[in-house]
């Protein structure tokens, strides 16, 4: 047995230093989570904006180009229609036919039509294609953020940002372009056809669309502010709303369904609030375009019908000049409509690139940095067989952020391949974290975690954790079937291998009572399963995997005593071919170890079995008489305690139920395996770690 000199009072780091908790003596939030929703970052340079902009649409330039053609096409139809009008007036005086002219002309309009519906079909299937593929490529560089990224950014922010503000590229990236485009194009060419007709008419006009387009520039930058605005709004509502359906029965329980709504109603209402205000400067906008014509007709109809009672224009000139000043209501619409979409595309790109500058790893060696390149998910590795894995922790440090305490100070220990480690220690010693470091969850301060003599940083990521198993505390199940979760990690998995795991971890008998079988539906995060059940589940998932070395972080803390049973010889029984790693406080569990880590306040004080730990160690020694971790004297009995006679304590129930009584839980009486038993006293904390 090694023993190590224990840290000074107050080094280590309290519970407190997880991430996202509270720093000692904060009093707990019962409201809303306002400190915590999303705030709308800074606006992206404009060149900038643009350069993002241009890299989503370069993949699709030709199909923009396409439909680009052909909508110019089927607007410059509509730049004769004036002159064909002009023509028309110009033979009612007279005898010509008007017959052929009339045909002529709804031909044109058809025709334009046609081209212009085309053109747009074309444009709007660009759109979608652009949206599928930022969608794609933000979803893979999501899931490829480091734990710290993860925990910093609210999951429905994070997903209000695939949604919807991908949604928003939609019109900027194609219609809007493509629009502005062909707008500018065809008010050059309106605007050259009215000069060839009357320069001085046009100059009125000019004048009088320069004026309010000059007032129109000062309102497009309040729509890209209040849309970035309303779309984190949007993104803390999704913030909301994932908060209480991922602890729906605890808000029930607590009876918080008024409190959670309000604080759903006041993100609502400040998306409502930046909504209506992005709206009100994008009704200004277009309203001024109504204005802007309604002004001009004015003053071409007071200027040029001077100047047709004095003779300078004729009738028909000034009509065909009225036809197309009204025909610029649709390219300025559509130039304003761009540069709306561009001020509303511009505040989804921001928070898009916001997204982008999250820390991902690096499938490779060293770990990438926020502006590295977005990693293309592929397949898992596909784990290899071999010996089992070593590990090897050498004056380890680390701390979840800057601003918190350290973790580790220092952690130090070596497990040599094959057998059963356990981890234990009292709260927030750290245990859980070792595990995190194992699996790089999160990247070292000082020191070196070695696994198989090798840097864990020095290890390609899908390499190295296609060596591990791991089954959490909480025992996630995904949203599936069954047989989903369980080849979750191993999906080439045969039917006879998933046969053999469900027999070890007794899933067979769930599976043969489930009405679909191993297709059943298991619920949102495995609601139709007991809590011993997702956690045998979550075990079979890792085993599953066959893995060099196996991670389980207090797997077996909601099982029955007969589950714990035939768990604990199943993680005996991987232990002859796999290295496994164990969080536990139970006598079943520790006892079995080959060797035992004694943590506190972020150190390794203690290695050694349960039998020199009791003896030797004076922290162990009060966690296994206060956990029930002491072994009963040489030939003591169920009824030397003072308590119930042996076996399971005040006959708890059989069902896989968190509370359930088993061995090594801390209920007194409570027989472990080897007829040792479990010395009478205080229940002490669980601990974490």
């Amino acid at each position: 047995m090694s023993h190590d000199p224990v840290a000074p009072p107050g080094s280590g780091a309290p519970d407190t230093a997880r991430p996202g908790a509270a720093p000692p003596g904060t009093p707990e939030r019962t409201d809303a989570p306002a400190a915590d929703a999303p705030e709308a970052g800074p606006k992206l340079p404009f060149r900038r904006t643009w350069r993002i902009l241009y890299g989503h649409i370069r993949p699709h330039r030709a199909a923009i180009a396409l439909g680009g053609l052909l909508t110019l096409i089927g607007t410059l139809t509509g730049l004769v229609q004036p002159m064909a009008a002009k023509e028309l007036v110009g033979r009612l005086g007279g005898e010509g036919s008007i017959t052929g002219l009339l045909v002529g002309l709804t031909v044109l309009v058809v025709a334009g039509t046609a081209i212009s519906s085309v053109g747009a079909y074309v444009l709007e299937r660009t759109a979608e294609s652009v949206v599928l593929v930022a969608r794609r490529q933000l979803v893979g560089r999501l899931l490829r953020l480091r734990m710290p990224a993860v925990e910093r950014v609210p999951p429905g922010d994070l997903m209000s940002r695939v949604t919807s503000d991908t949604t928003l590229l939609r019109a900027v990236t194609t219609r809007s372009m493509v629009s502005a485009a062909t707008g500018a194009l065809t008010l050059v060419g309106a605007i050259v056809m009215m000069a060839l007709l009357d320069p001085v008419l046009l100059g009125v006009t000019l004048g009088v669309i320069v004026l309010i387009g000059s007032a129109l520039g000062l309102v497009l930058p309040r729509i890209s502010k209040a849309t970035q605005q309303a779309q984190a709004s949007v993104g803390a509502i999704s913030a909301a709303l994932e908060r209480t359906f991922g602890a729906f029965r605890t808000v029930k329980a607590s009876g918080a369904e008024a409190r959670e709504g309000a604080v759903i109603e006041a993100a609502s209402r400040e998306a409502w609030r930046h909504g209506v205000r992005a709206a009100k400067w994008q009704s200004v906008a277009m309203s001024s375009i109504g204005l802007a014509v309604q002004v001009s007709f004015l003053a071409v109809l007071g200027v040029g019908g001077a100047r047709v009672a004095s003779g300078t224009v004729d009738i028909a000139t000034l009509v065909a000049f009225l036809l197309y000043l009204f025909y610029l209501i649709d390219p300025i619409s559509h130039l304003v409509e761009a540069a709306s979409a561009y001020q509303v595309g511009s505040a989804a790109i921001a928070r898009m690139a916001e997204a982008e500058q999250l820390e991902v790893e690096s499938t490779g060696g060293e770990p990438a940095d926020g502006e590295a390149a977005t990693p293309v998910a592929g397949p898992a590795a596909t784990p290899v067989a071999g010996p089992p894995a070593s590990v090897a922790f050498e004056n380890v440090s680390f701390r979840y952020g800057p601003e918190l305490a350290p973790v580790h100070h220092g952690v130090s220990f070596t497990v040599p391949g094959g057998g059963l480690t356990a981890f234990v220690g009292p709260s927030g010693a750290g245990k859980t974290t070792v595990f995190g470091l194992i699996e790089r969850f999160y990247e070292v301060t000082g020191g070196r975690v070695l696994v198989d003599g090798e840097d864990v940083r020095n290890w390609p990521l899908d390499r190295l954790r296609a060596t591990i198993g791991f089954v959490e505390q909480d025992a996630p199940v995904l949203a599936g079937t069954l047989r989903e979760n369980l080849v979750f990690a191993a999906p080439d998995a045969t039917d006879a291998q998933i046969a053999e795991v469900l027999a070890r971890t007794k899933l067979d008998g769930l599976v043969a009572r489930l009405p679909e079988g191993l297709q059943t539906p298991v619920g949102h995060r495995g609601s139709k399963l007991s809590g011993g059940e997702r956690q045998r589940v979550a075990i079979a998932r890792a085993l599953l995997r066959r893995p060099r070395l196996l991670l389980l972080d207090e797997a077996t803390s909601q099982l029955d005593a007969v589950n714990e049973l035939a768990l604990r010889e199943t993680v005996a029984r991987a232990a002859e071919s796999t290295t496994v790693l164990v969080v536990a406080h139970r006598l079943s569990t520790v006892t079995l170890a080959d060797r035992i880590v004694v943590m506190e306040a972020g150190l390794v004080r203690a290695v050694g079995t349960h039998a020199e730990l009791v003896s030797g160690d004076p922290l162990y020694g009060e966690l296994a008489a206060t956990q029930f971790l002491a072994s009963a004297p040489e030939g003591g009995a169920a009824g030397d305690t003072g308590v119930p006679g042996p076996g399971r304590a005040g006959g708890g129930p059989e069902g896989d139920e968190p509370d359930g009584g088993g061995p090594g839980t801390d209920v007194p009486g409570a027989r472990a395996a080897g007829g040792e038993v479990a010395a009478a006293g205080r229940g002490g904390p669980a601990a974490t770690g």
